[in-house]
């Protein structure tokens, strides 16, 4: 059985279209087989949409694990000036990224990479819904590996659940940055937040 967090070229596509209402905007998204939350925007990231809030200063964002493009869409319209990269080891994924943009008429670079593997650039946040099912290991390096990527003053935002590991990706990010806040808790959710200082 292959999951959404890795590249499976096998499988059969049935593409679904569904409407998501972001900061009173109407987002387009077509989701299919082999990605993560097929039918609807999953409510972890609905919780970590929810509560960013991304001052003046910010203007790049890297979407590690981004799936089918939730939260580089919604972020960038809800923030039209932010240059947002987005990347995934699921090409599907991928396809559907860009296809969304277009659909929404925003736009973004979209590329393949496994966690930083393919990451040159330094930026003001990165945003993750790390793969759970994908290993700790993987979602650990997401974590730690983050302050590489920021520059000083960047912020990491993740939406992780308790029972999948919440606390321990808070003492994860507060080993390496010196800090992590919980911004929200909802229905087991977490809304983690580590500053570049």
């Amino acid at each position: 059985m292959k999951h959404y967090y890795t590249n499976n070229e096998d499988l059969i596509s049935e593409p679904e279209q569904f409407i998501f209402t972001y900061r009173g905007k109407e987002l387009i998204f077509t989701s299919d087989h082999g990605v993560f939350s097929k039918k609807m925007i999953d409510f972890g990231s609905r919780v970590l949409l929810d509560a960013i809030e991304l001052d003046e200063g910010k203007s790049t964002l890297l979407d590690v694990g981004c799936g089918y493009g939730t939260f580089g869409v919604a972020l960038k319209s809800a923030y039209p000036a932010l240059e947002i990269d987005m990347i995934d080891v699921n090409e599907r994924a991928l396809l559907l990224a860009k296809q969304n943009l277009a659909a929404n008429n925003l736009e973004a670079n979209v590329y393949l990479s496994s966690v930083y593997e393919n990451v040159t650039n330094k930026y003001d946040v990165i945003v993750t819904n790390p793969p759970i099912r994908a290993g700790k290991e993987t979602v650990t390096k997401i974590l730690v590996e983050a302050k590489e990527h920021l520059n000083l003053h960047g912020e990491i935002w993740v939406v992780i659940q308790k029972k999948q590991g919440a606390p321990s990706a808070k003492k994860n990010l507060e080993s390496v940055f010196g800090n992590a806040n919980v911004v929200k808790k909802d229905k087991g959710y977490y809304i983690l937040k580590a500053i570049n200082k």
